[in-house]
């Protein structure tokens, strides 16, 4: 047959040479990096065991693809920045992504199809097992409980206490999904997810509709997380930080009557500005000597005309800043003695920050937000694999990237430095070869973090 496209490129090159481009080069992945995910899988299991909160309805004897290979196929590819199942069209023939996935022969057996992959969002559990097609059902209980095992397991001894971080975020949709529902001061269409992490483990993610407070359901995942918690480490101080969003009565009671320490932000209102009004006047008037931003902190005794049951001590800053005053407020269960005011605040409430960037590698590299099933069901659990990419690059961070540059990096630069490597892939009977350049810049933080994840 005639060809009516040209299969090689040529370009004049400096001096005598030219440019010769074809596509001879045999089986290429941009993706390279993922041996290190592979490496973090085979130490924690992370991947297997997520397989093992799925109940498989199907034949084994018409399976080709299992659960197991199914679920790493998925969220290894979220990982290396593959957010739809479309991608999977062309990546289910990468050899490699094959060998991690499972397969024994990667050349002739590919993964699984976008068709088949999309069975394990849309599964109903308790019709699963009479359904044509979709008869993989996941148990969403164990998920949430397997993310609570996986954090305990990372201390080797217990710590003293650890802080929970408890956010909603929004969560934008642009269809007609089920839930859906404008929020007013997102102004957009959208879910209204709620995350809570401790010291960069995430503990809950989980998807809710935008029409309730952005609380709602706090108590019910913190009780079942410090429940969890205390069964395994009875003697480790449990506190729960979060913005003026979770300033409610009944979350702060909860917390009183379970031994739970809270720092809370606290929304400000008239009469809690006029318990600050001397010190933000002192603090105009150091701004108009020194020219910079003032700061000066008061710890006070503070009830709600109607809403509290109890009196509760507030840390206010009363701040003077270019454009004027900025008084902020929090609410804390701590005593003066153990946190004055200026630490309370500066040290413990504004470490809540580093949560917020938790969030952000979820929506904004892990592809949390990518929502788009008609049903909720089917995107939470796109929310659970978006969070199982997440806890694998975090443990890739945390064990093979201590003391490299990367140690503090975040998920898409792990991505972007470490996982998208191009390499050449040869299978033989014995090997899977993969061929990467001599030149690549990051080779010492990859075999670093190789040694440190599978130590000899």
């Amino acid at each position: 047959m005639t060809e009516c496209t040209a299969s090689e490129i040529r370009a004049k090159a400096p001096g005598r040479r030219e440019f010769v481009a074809r596509f001879d080069g045999g089986d290429i992945t941009s993706d390279a990096g993922v041996l290190l995910l592979g490496a973090v899988e085979e130490r924690r299991s992370i991947l297997k065991r997520l397989a093992g909160c799925f109940k498989d309805h199907r034949s084994p004897k018409r399976i080709e693809h299992t659960v197991e290979e199914l679920v790493t196929q998925r969220v290894l590819a979220i990982a290396l920045g593959y957010e739809d199942v479309n991608d999977h069209k062309e990546l289910r023939l990468d050899p490699l992504l094959a060998a991690l996935a499972g397969k024994t022969d990667p050349k002739r057996k590919p993964l699984a199809a976008p068709a088949t992959i999309h069975r394990l969002e849309l599964s109903h559990p308790e019709l699963a097992a009479d359904d044509r097609y979709c008869r993989i059902s996941l148990d969403h209980e164990a998920v949430d409980g397997l993310l609570i095992d996986l954090f305990l397991e990372a201390y080797e001894e217990p710590p003293s206490e650890i802080v929970l971080d408890i956010d909603a975020t929004d969560d934008p949709i642009h269809g007609k999904q089920e839930g859906r529902f404008f929020h007013g001061y997102y102004d957009c269409y959208c879910y209204l997810p709620l995350y809570i992490f401790a010291d960069g483990h995430l503990l809950c993610s989980r998807l809710r509709t935008a029409d309730r407070d952005g609380a709602d359901g706090s108590v019910e995942e913190l009780e079942r997380i410090v429940h969890k918690i205390r069964e395994a480490w009875p003697q480790t101080r449990i506190i729960v930080r979060g913005d003026s969003g979770f300033c409610r009565e009944w979350l702060m009671a909860w917390c009183e009557s379970e031994s739970v320490e809270f720092v809370l932000g606290m929304a400000k209102n008239e009469r809690l500005k006029e318990e600050v009004a001397s010190e933000l006047e002192e603090a105009r008037l150091r701004h108009e000597r020194s020219g910079n931003p003032e700061r000066i902190f008061k710890s006070f005794e503070y009830r709600t005309l109607e809403s509290w049951s109890r009196l509760r001590r507030i840390v206010g800053k009363a701040e003077h800043l270019k454009h004027g005053t900025n008084p902020r407020f929090v609410v804390t269960s701590f005593s003066e003695e153990e946190w004055d005011a200026r630490r309370l605040y500066e040290e413990l409430y504004c470490a809540r920050g580093e949560m917020e960037n938790r969030i952000k590698e979820q929506q904004l590299d892990l592809f949390a937000d990518r929502t788009s099933c008609c049903v909720m069901r089917a995107n939470q659990v796109r929310l659970y694999f978006s969070s199982f990419a997440y806890v694998l690059l975090s443990e890739l961070r945390r064990i093979g990237l201590e003391g490299t540059e990367l140690a503090r990096a975040q998920c898409g630069t792990i991505r972007l430095k470490l996982l998208k490597i191009g390499a050449r892939i040869r299978v033989t009977v014995r090997c899977i070869w993969i061929a990467m350049s001599e030149s690549w810049p990051n080779r010492e933080i990859l075999l670093h973090a190789w040694q440190r994840l599978r130590p000899t």
